[in-house]
């Protein structure tokens, strides 16, 4: 059975996958999202069952599964040294406290019991080094929903420029992507709610960055204290502005995912202004539910719909398998394959290291492949080619030879043009 200890950590890379899968937008319905909604099933077996299965299927074999039984059988003798010898037999650091134990069966069987178990690690121990491995490598590249294409070198100098020994050689960070600043769009938008209340979102001033150029990053803040309701005609208006947030904001919403935290707090305040039945069932009433079977209301879907539509600047990497499986190959070089550790473990260690190598780079290739697909598909998308569907000419007949007059002057279709024209 897997321990707590590596629960969690298997945990923390899967909540991490669902991150570079984007599972927070699965309440988005347009572009990308829509595709990865339909993918949601496949990717969540995949983060859910697949996964674990491949790392118990793997540990159940080759040397790690030697090692794994060489400890379980190290701890079935120190038990029966114990049931033998007493408790105090085995001192803290494992060594028998009496030298004549040594001579007994149960003494033997022990020391050999530990003798074959020094070199290996515990079910538990490499299962935790498996994850955590993989939750370094990919958190390495992934930052607010991109991957950020920086080489690593080494520990100490950590990134590498890609230098073929040119005389003069340009580089910048993200040299291999595409940067996409999509413009905002400030215009209104409006739903109904099943309860036949129509919800408006305006922007009534913004703030934007002048000449395509990524400044301080802006957010969709709503002005709460003036939403309104017209029970008349049915109509709850609610203002925003476009601007950077204040240093008391800052401080109320930290660094990350400011724009969420702003939702969330909207989703909190906004329903305290109305008494209105109609206007709070609006704004509280349950639509959906998200990947972690939490309750989506019908203003937090159209909030998330309307602020990232309206503002979203990403990378798009032109070649993502062939970066992160080179980075991958670099990182289990780097960081797994130590070679003192190895040589202090022993040559009988070394096959355990590599099959650990091999899983590692196993599952981590599996990752990367549905990575690539869902940035090869937004590649796509950005590359697409422009399609001729018709094409015409306007050709003055001064530059066309006489020879071709009788032709053209019997040509009634060519008539009925000019008379158009």
């Amino acid at each position: 059975m897997t321990s707590t200890t590596s629960k969690d950590h298997i945990r923390k890379f899967q909540k991490l996958l669902r991150e570079l899968f984007q599972f927070d937008c699965a309440e988005l319905d347009f572009g990308i999202y829509r595709i990865m909604n339909h993918k949601r099933g496949v990717l969540e077996q995949f983060i859910n069952e697949t996964l674990p299965n491949l790392v118990d299927t793997d540990l159940e074999q080759g040397i790690l599964f030697r090692q794994n039984q060489a400890n379980k059988a190290l701890d079935e003798a120190r038990e029966e040294v114990i049931k033998s010898l007493g408790i105090n037999a085995i001192d803290g650091g494992g060594k028998l406290t009496k030298s004549y134990y040594q001579e007994l069966p149960v003494g033997k069987a022990y020391l050999d019991a530990k003798a074959a178990a020094a070199s290996g690690s515990s079910r538990s121990a490499v299962e935790i080094d498996i994850y955590n491995h993989l939750y370094a490598f990919f958190s390495r590249y992934y930052q607010e929903g991109d991957f950020i294409s920086k080489r690593r070198y080494s520990r100490n100098q950590r990134y590498a420029i890609p230098y073929n020994g040119e005389e003069v050689y340009l580089h910048w960070a993200n040299s291999d992507q595409y940067y996409i600043k999509t413009a905002e769009h400030f215009h209104s938008y409006q739903w109904k709610s099943p309860a036949g209340v129509s919800v408006h979102f305006r922007v009534d001033a913004a703030d934007v960055e002048q000449n395509n150029v990524k400044g301080e990053r802006r957010f969709f803040v709503p002005r709460i204290e003036d939403a309104d309701w017209d029970a008349g005609s049915r109509l709850l208006t609610l203002p925003f502005t476009y601007r950077p947030l204040s240093s008391t904001e800052l401080a109320s919403y930290g660094r990350s995912n400011q724009q969420d935290k702003i939702i969330a707090a909207t989703l909190e305040e906004l329903p305290r202004r109305f008494r209105d039945p109609d206007a709070l069932a609006t704004l509280t009433g349950e639509r959906s539910r998200n990947a972690a079977n939490e309750p989506v209301t019908h203003l937090e879907h159209h909030l998330l719909q309307y602020t990232r539509r309206n503002d979203s600047d990403f990378f798009i990497h032109r070649d993502l398998r062939a970066f992160l499986a080179r980075e991958l190959d670099f990182y289990l070089k780097n960081e797994v394959l130590n070679l003192d550790d190895i040589s202090a473990a022993g040559e009988h260690a070394a096959e355990g290291w590599f099959q650990l190598l091999q899983l590692i780079k196993s599952i981590g290739g599996q990752i990367i492949d549905f990575l690539a697909q869902i940035e090869g598909f937004q590649k796509m998308l950005w590359e697409k080619r422009k399609f001729v569907t018709e094409t015409n000419y306007c050709i003055a007949m001064r530059c066309i030879p006489s020879v071709f007059y009788p032709e053209i002057v019997a040509n009634d279709a060519q008539w009925a043009e000019w008379r158009d024209l």
